[in-house]
């Protein structure tokens, strides 16, 4: 099938009126619908943002590929659009896009509809082909530009499959040779332009390479077992899971498909020189160097505990709020009254949960799913044995590596045995380390720490718990989300489930919605040190302030560091300080000022919030310099 079979006439859009991209993606799924090429254009345009979701298809060089593969599609289609004057698509190189192709495909499409559209994406890299379609006034020059590339590329390909019959082999193995593996998602558009692209970077740079695309039709141009060994690296350029094992031991280097349609000069650079971490396929990839090996563990136990983190905090905010608002009908009808104990149980029910979902998760994150059980108990028996949060934490973390220890231990069983691993001595072995170890070491030594440290912050004086809070509050601003960030969050995260005071929830609250407040300010009343485009996307962060939404600053921190992180930790340290002098406290972790209601002293932690929050937007706004 030709390109020109699916790039029909009668659908192109030779002058596009949308001004935006949600504009354009209506107007060429309206044009598909009064073509009958579509047969459910809500269906479709769904179908069409999911994928934007994941990652733009503005390619960029002025191209953009929306793509989509549904049952709300009657026949394969490629709808040609052309706007004069450009227009935002949010494309990867941060240009206007000019030329725009959708792509329409059926559920059940055959291989020979996908190669065509392959072939399309193929095309595209060719930028004297993309200006004359620039060019191109009427859809009879489209389709004759088409058909004139495609007859040029036959040949082009007809002449390397003569090559490649004879090739020659000495020479062949004096060039450098990598192979690639590309994939995205759906698989139409990105999987073969970065295949594309990774070939003309290769014949630019005088390099060997083999690419296998992971499409919609499945894999192709499988790489075999000696193209693998003989690779100096292997570039993987995916958006999805792609089959790894095969890698082991190679160098790899992992990326998003769109670094391998704008990035291939540096990637085949690094391919070449190996300038890529070891995969290793049974165990977290090492990385070269002791420097680099340092970082990879502390980013592999970062993840560890995110992990543990993210599945435990629905616990803590939907437990946390139902116990304040029981709390709240306590005061009103006492803790006899029936919806007061309704509330109580059902948050009490999810706080209980709360340390054995922390310890599971961080162990599978380690261990993968074996490690999940050995978690949920250890953690368990934290909360019995009044070992706490961090009692938690360990145990998370021990039962992890306690399950790959099992793991390895039984390695070399006969491989008629597998099948018992999982089901049988996983289990009882990592139930059994965990257990010995948290009951007679881990268990005694942190309840001892815990109660202590709830005894140390109990009795800390006034003037100390306001330094904590300021602490606390200033650590949330310095990175916006990043490891000093979460510290604090998960500390006082551990103190609020240990002991039921949110009132170090209420100072890391405030530091964490100051700098996107501060900034929205600083915009708002000091519109000459912003250009146009950051006083738009500053009003935006009045709301990601007020919903504790620390990242909707990263933005302006990454363009202007040192003033926009000085002003926002000096803001974040006054208003955290601010909490703890006032006595505030909030009985949830997340919600901004959507759980003010629930808070203790409420009106003193929106002064504490607004005080640290001008203070923060004053500094900045004076700091920057007029935009030229």
């Amino acid at each position: 099938m030709k390109i020109n079979d699916l790039l029909r006439k009668d659908i192109m859009v030779m002058d596009m009126q949308a001004q935006n991209k949600s504009a354009s993606i209506d107007e060429m799924v309206q044009t598909l619908e009064a073509n009958s090429v579509i047969n459910d254009a809500d269906t479709f345009k769904e179908a069409i943002l999911k994928r934007e979701e994941q990652t733009s298809t503005g390619l960029g060089d002025g191209i953009a590929m929306p793509h989509a593969k549904t049952d709300a599609v009657n026949e394969p289609a490629v709808l040609f659009a052309k706007s004069e004057n450009g227009l935002d698509f949010e494309a990867l190189d941060g240009q206007p896009t000019y030329l725009f192709f959708m792509i329409a495909v059926p559920d059940g499409a055959n291989d020979t509809h996908l190669q065509a559209l392959a072939e399309l994406s193929r095309i595209l890299i060719d930028q004297v082909f993309v200006t004359q379609l620039k060019q191109a006034s009427t859809p009879e020059e489209v389709q004759a530009l088409f058909q004139h590339t495609e007859q040029e590329e036959s040949s082009s390909d007809k002449k390397e499959t003569d090559e490649e019959k004879a090739p020659d082999a000495e020479k062949a193995y004096e060039k450098p040779f990598v192979v690639a593996v590309t994939a995205c998602p759906t698989g139409i558009a990105h999987t073969y332009m970065a295949e594309d692209t990774l070939k003309k970077q290769a014949a630019e740079m005088d390099v060997d390479i083999r690419v296998e695309t992971n499409g919609s039709d499945g894999a192709s141009n499988e790489l075999s077992k000696e193209e693998i060994d003989r690779a100096s690296s292997v570039i993987v350029a995916a958006d999805k899971n792609v089959a790894m094992a095969r890698f082991d031991q190679k160098p790899v280097l992992e990326r998003p498909v769109s670094d391998g349609i704008n990035k291939a000069e540096e990637l085949i650079t690094k391919a070449v020189n190996q300038d890529a971490p070891i995969y290793h396929a049974d165990e977290a990839t090492d990385e070269d160097g002791e420097a680099a090996q340092s970082s990879s563990v502390w980013r592999k136990i970062y993840k560890d505990l995110m992990n543990g983190i993210s599945h435990m905090l629905p616990f803590v905010v939907g437990g946390g709020i139902l116990m304040a608002i029981s709390f709240l009908l306590e005061g009103f009808l006492g803790s006899d009254h029936e919806l007061f104990t309704f509330f109580n149980t059902i948050g009490s029910n999810a706080f209980s949960f709360l340390i054995p979902i922390l310890a599971g998760y961080i162990a599978m994150s380690i261990a993968d799913r074996p490690g999940l059980m050995p978690g949920l108990v250890g953690g368990f028996m934290a909360v019995e044995s009044n070992a706490g949060f961090l009692g938690g934490l360990v145990a998370g973390f021990l039962a992890g590596y306690l399950v790959l220890f099992v793991k390895r231990w039984f390695r070399g069983l006969p491989q008629s045995l597998d099948g018992l691993k999982s089901i049988l001595l996983y289990p009882v072995f990592g139930l059994l380390l965990i257990g010995f170890f948290m009951y007679f070491l881990i268990g005694p030594i942190f309840s001892a720490i815990n109660t202590g440290m709830i005894s140390f912050l109990e009795n800390l004086g006034t003037g100390n718990i306001v330094i904590l809070g300021a602490l606390l509050g200033g650590m949330m601003a310095i990175d916006m989300g990043g490891p000093f960030n979460k510290a604090a969050y998960t500390f006082s995260i551990g103190i609020f489930t240990d002991t039921g005071d949110g009132s170090l929830m209420a100072a890391v609250m405030v530091g964490g919605m100051i700098p996107p407040i501060a900034i929205a300010l600083a915009t708002t009343f000091f519109k000459n040190k912003f250009t146009g485009e950051e006083r738009k996307s500053g009003s935006t962060n009045y709301v990601m302030g007020l919903s504790f939404i620390t990242e909707g600053a990263i933005p302006f921190a990454a363009a202007d560091p040192v003033r926009v992180i000085g002003s926002s930790v000096l803001g974040a340290v006054i208003g955290g300080g601010l909490t703890q002098l006032w006595a505030s406290s909030i009985p949830a972790p997340h919600g901004g000022i959507f759980v003010i209601p629930l808070a203790e002293n409420a009106l003193l932690f929106l002064v504490a919030l607004a005080i640290g929050s001008v203070i923060a937007s004053i500094v900045l706004g004076i700091w920057k310099k007029p935009v030229q």
